[in-house]
């Protein structure tokens, strides 16, 4: 088997920051990971329409600040910010603190990992050709300027009896490449 590192973990503290910063004992620090691994996938499930890609998580005494992501600010924040209330009085009630939750809007989505593959996705649910969806993608991205891009997808592609991938790149790809899974 070989031995993979995972690129995002290789990357922090050098040019990637963590996305939770806070500090627990030991007692808690189980049940403070939990929570934000519920947090998280709550806000990725509420607000899938707006391409959310990244949520940051910062914890002091009583207040958490959220940072959330997204490629579709509007949609998160809805007609004079009633959409994000719900969501913050939702996960208030979650974790049992006071939180408060940022909008960063993300300005390339094009180029966001994450979201193009979740668009790859979205494209391939909707039954898109995946040659279309795949070259689509490679081509939006390389226009707005990134180096190199390479996306693959797998399963039974084209309705094909028999299951394989399929992969396309363009540009320069480094060794150690960056990586979106979608499930």
């Amino acid at each position: 088997m070989g031995q993979k590192v995972n690129p995002h973990g290789m990357r922090v503290g050098i040019i990637k920051d963590w996305d939770s910063r806070w500090f627990a004992p030991k007692a808690s620090y189980g049940d403070t990971l939990v929570e934000d691994y519920k947090v998280r996938e709550f806000i990725k499930k509420s607000l899938k329409a707006a391409g959310v890609p990244k949520i940051e998580i910062e914890r002091f005494n009583d207040k958490v600040r959220i940072n959330v992501h997204c490629a579709k600010p509007g949609i998160v924040i809805g007609k004079g910010g009633e959409n994000i209330e719900k969501v913050r009085k939702e996960v208030e009630k979650l974790i049992g603190k006071t939180v408060y939750i940022n909008i960063v809007e993300v300005k390339s989505p094009d180029m966001d990992a994450q979201l193009v593959a979740e668009n790859i996705a979205q494209q391939l649910e909707n039954r898109v050709s995946y040659r279309r969806a795949l070259k689509q993608a490679i081509g939006r991205a390389m226009k707005l300027g990134a180096k190199g891009i390479k996306v693959k997808a797998g399963g039974r592609l084209a309705g094909a009896e028999i299951t394989r991938s399929e992969s396309y790149h363009e540009g320069t790809i480094p060794l150690q490449t960056l990586r979106a899974d979608i499930d």
